[in-house]
């Protein structure tokens, strides 16, 4: 299971990668034995920040269907709106802002805007949250997303574009 926090400053919000992907996606990591979700982001910003965050409200669980390094992957996610402190390093000219080794993987964070273009543009799975950035859900939201058929660049400008249903 993975847990991901949507941290916002000043109208943006931060993302990560590990250095040798292209795709972007949004901070957090996977609950360990015995932790809560919300235990879980709290552990893995402080590895992964440095800082410890709080966490606001459950936006999305999420069966997250994808295919990755040669093979389909089911993915089940929960996001929340997390709050991080202001010492944490903040940019608005899109520049890596902090890096982390973690694990097997050197990740870098940057602040994008908080925009349907500028996530679609950025390439940030699932997609479907790109779409919503400017309304985040105020009640939890169950999404079923599939990912798998992204090969195609076609297909790929299709999802960012918004052209789907959730």
């Amino acid at each position: 299971m993975r847990i991901a926090g949507l941290g916002f400053s000043n109208g943006h919000v931060l993302v990560h990668r590990a250095k040798h992907e292209s795709f972007w996606t949004f901070p957090g990591g996977g609950a360990e034995i015995g932790e809560t979700s919300e235990q879980t982001l709290v552990r893995e910003m402080e590895e992964e920040l440095g800082v410890t965050v709080s966490l606001g409200r459950l936006l999305w669980t999420v069966e997250n269907f994808f295919h990755y390094e040669g093979r389909d992957c089911h993915e089940v996610a929960l996001f929340y709106v997390m709050d991080i402190p202001p010492e944490f390093p903040f940019s608005d000219s899109g520049e890596i802002i902090h890096e982390v080794r973690d694990g097997g993987n050197d990740l870098e964070f940057k602040w994008v805007s908080a925009t349907h273009a500028a996530l679609a543009e950025l390439d940030i799975p699932p997609y479907f949250i790109a779409a919503e950035i400017e309304n985040l859900p105020e009640t939890p939201r169950h999404v079923i997303w599939d990912d798998r058929n992204l090969d195609s660049d076609e297909n790929r400008a299709t999802m960012r574009d918004a052209g789907f249903e959730v």
